[in-house]
This record gives structure tokens, sequence and C-alpha cells, in this order.
């Protein structure tokens, strides 16, 4: 599985207005192109900042999708009022505990490590770390995309709310860090969002 991620660096007062685009049309287009499997956007309602990311079956229907994405993007844009950012990944790994509603929220993760030791991290993180972010309170979900030409990761734990994120806050510093320093990989950036599309059906990885 592929996926294609749209940072926008908007602003506060626009955000609505992009949410309910993507929510309107954005996300009743996608649905019915081959190949499509999911797409979801997080919104930081403070700096503007948002990231919409679409899931592909394969590299073609990524590819096959560029085209038609593009107006919609830079639709999305100019409503955020704010630049777009796109790269693209291969989805590593994907686990659902419990289903997301209204209110929940991502904390994400971009981390920069070597290539040649991607696959390593990406198993090691299935099987020491999924196991134990189920135990965080309000774990719904965490997700980890890579490119694997540059070894690069972000990986998005998602909350059943902001409250139950902050439960989790130290806990999850801890696993990070941990994990961090075993594999030497670099933390880039922490970020946290409002998750305010939320349509997948990209099968499990763990």
């Amino acid at each position: 599985m592929y996926a294609r991620s749209t940072t926008i660096a908007g602003t506060p007062a626009n955000v609505e207005r992009g949410i309910l685009y993507v929510r309107d049309r954005v996300l009743p287009a996608v649905l019915g192109m081959d190949g499509f499997v999911g797409l979801s956007m997080l919104a930081d309602r403070h700096s503007g900042r948002c990231i919409v990311t679409s899931a592909w079956e394969d590299t073609a229907a990524l590819h096959r999708s560029a085209r038609e994405v593009k107006a919609m993007r830079a639709r999305t844009s100019d409503i955020l009022g704010g630049p777009a950012v796109v790269d693209e990944w291969s989805i590593a790994v994907l686990h659902r505990f419990r289903p997301t509603g209204d209110g929940a929220c991502a904390r994400v993760t971009w981390t920069q490590g070597r290539p040649e030791r991607l696959d390593r991290m990406i198993d090691a993180f299935g099987v020491s770390i999924v196991p134990r972010l189920v135990d965080l309170p309000g774990f719904c979900s965490v997700s980890m995309l890579v490119d694997p030409a540059d070894g690069r990761a972000t990986t998005a734990v998602t909350y059943a709310s902001r409250d139950q994120m902050h439960e989790a806050l130290d806990r999850a510093s801890e696993l990070r860090h941990e994990f961090t320093r075993h594999m030497g990989t670099r933390v880039v950036e922490v970020a946290t969002f409002d998750l305010v599309v939320a349509q997948l059906r990209v099968p499990e990885t763990v």
C-alpha cells in the first residue's frame, strides 16, 4: 500500500473552510477512483497547518490519481491560504484498535534514519512498540509511512480525545525515546493535530 500526503501551511481562519472542502468535495471524488483505499485529514486549528493523506493499493493507482487530484490539491491550498508540499510514502505499519469519533486527535512524529536500517526498524516497531501503544489511554490506531529511498518515516498515533492524548504523553514519549535511541534514528519533529476526516479501508499490517 502507498500514500500521498499533502501538507499545507494554511492560516487558522481558513481551516474550517478547508475541512469542509475536503469532506464535501475531495473525499467523494477520490472514493470513486480506481485503487483508492483511504483518505484522512489532520488539522492544527491554532497554526493552520493541515495534512491530507490519500492511500492507494499500489504505485500504479497512486500515479494514476496524480493528475485528477492536482486541481483539488490546488483548490485546497487556495482555501487554506498557504503553500502545499507533497510527499509519497509506502505504508509500512497500520494497526487499528478502536474506531475514532468526534474529538479524535493524533500525535505525529517525523524521523530520519539510515535507509539500509529501515526494514529492521519497521519490523521492530511492529513487534516491540505497537503492543505497548495499545495500553495507552484512549489509543485508537497507529500508522507508519516510510520513504525507503532516504530513510524518512512519519508515525501517527491516534487517540480518542485530546485529554487522553495528554494523559498518555509521558508514556508515549518514553516509548519514542527508547525506540529511536535503540534504532539510531533522529526525531525531526513532533506535532499534534485534530483528526478531522477519516475514511480508511487500508488493510492491517500488524
